[in-house]
């Protein structure tokens, strides 16, 4: 017997195949014009906020009657004001099978559409061999239209450099990830070093490829691991950090914060994706008001990062463990 995800999922298929293919084959993105820290910058001025919402359309914790294309739609237009990106997760999005692709290039292009510039950051975690590398940023960077992704740095550098060569779109290396079973690899002591471990390694890779490139690849910092993350933070002063973990993964806001601002009080994109999109699923009335849920999440955790910066700017130690 199906599952509650995989039946919603089958359900939701008829409204995803009436969303119109506006980025299909012969109808390619270009990447150009106004960068991703550009974009990042000018969003997080606006809004005053360093926040992040992870786009997970997940049937299992959506109403049971809506269609997620309209659910997401309703939740970036609810929170277009407290934000500073929105980062779609590709796996929740390719689980809806043969619509999928369209799905995810709909919302970017929802995105993409409103009348202020937000940036999209597309979380795929994406690293093979360069020419395979190579088709995976053409689809993300040309096809999608996404202006950053995420990578995994295990097969090296020629393995992301078919990323870094799209100079207007940023590039996100996995570094040290907020997920318990991190630890098992990425604070692994290297070798024939003198007690250097590997997420450190990973952080002075990236800043050499961003320093001798373009400028356009930043750090996956989780939030769970603050005194670590001050650690990458002193080694790569000048990189964008992407940092979950905050909410449902329990990082602490103004630990995280504390730990990863750069000395601008900014330079970082705090992520929270079930925390706001779900926000509010154990109210009655979740069904006919679950945007307004969701902008109240955002608004909230928007004003708990800003408060952090605050904190910082007076005592930038004094709540790192």
């Amino acid at each position: 017997m199906a599952n509650k995800s995989q039946s919603a999922s089958a359900g939701h298929s008829n409204g995803l195949s009436q969303l119109s293919n506006t980025t299909g084959h012969g109808d390619r993105r270009e990447p150009g014009g106004t960068s991703f820290a550009q974009k990042y910058k000018m969003a997080a001025d606006r809004n005053n906020s360093l926040l992040c919402v992870g786009l997970d359309p997940r049937p299992d914790l959506m109403p049971d009657d809506i269609d997620p294309f309209e659910f997401i739609r309703e939740v970036i237009d609810a929170t277009r004001d407290f934000v500073c990106a929105y980062k779609p997760n590709a796996a929740f999005f390719e689980a809806f099978g043969p619509d999928s692709w369209k799905f995810l290039a709909n919302t970017i292009e929802n995105i993409k559409d409103l009348p202020d510039a937000i940036p999209v950051l597309l979380d795929g975690k994406r690293g093979d061999i360069g020419e395979t590398s190579a088709f995976y940023a053409h689809a993300m960077f040309q096809w999608l239209g996404a202006d950053a992704v995420t990578v995994n740095p295990y097969l090296g550098q020629d393995a992301l450099e078919p990323f870094f060569d799209y100079e207007n779109q940023h590039t996100f290396v996995v570094c040290l990830n907020s997920n318990p079973g991190a630890s098992q690899i990425q604070l692994l002591e290297l070798a024939g070093t003198q007690g250097s471990l590997l997420y450190q390694h990973v952080a002075g890779l990236a800043n050499d490829w961003n320093s001798q490139g373009a400028g356009n690849v930043g750090l996956v910092v989780g939030a769970t691991y603050p005194r670590q993350a001050r650690e990458i933070r002193d080694l790569c002063p000048d990189l964008l950090m992407l940092v979950p973990g905050v909410g449902f993964q329990g990082g602490d806001v103004q630990e995280a914060v504390t730990a990863t601002l750069n000395d601008a009080s900014g330079g970082i994109l705090v992520n929270a994706s079930r925390s706001v999109l779900y926000a509010g699923r154990e109210h009655d009335d979740y069904r006919q008001n679950f945007a307004r849920y969701a902008r109240a999440a955002a608004e909230r955790l928007r004003d708990q990062i800003n408060e952090a910066r605050q904190t910082t700017a007076v005592a930038p130690e004094a709540v790192i463990p």
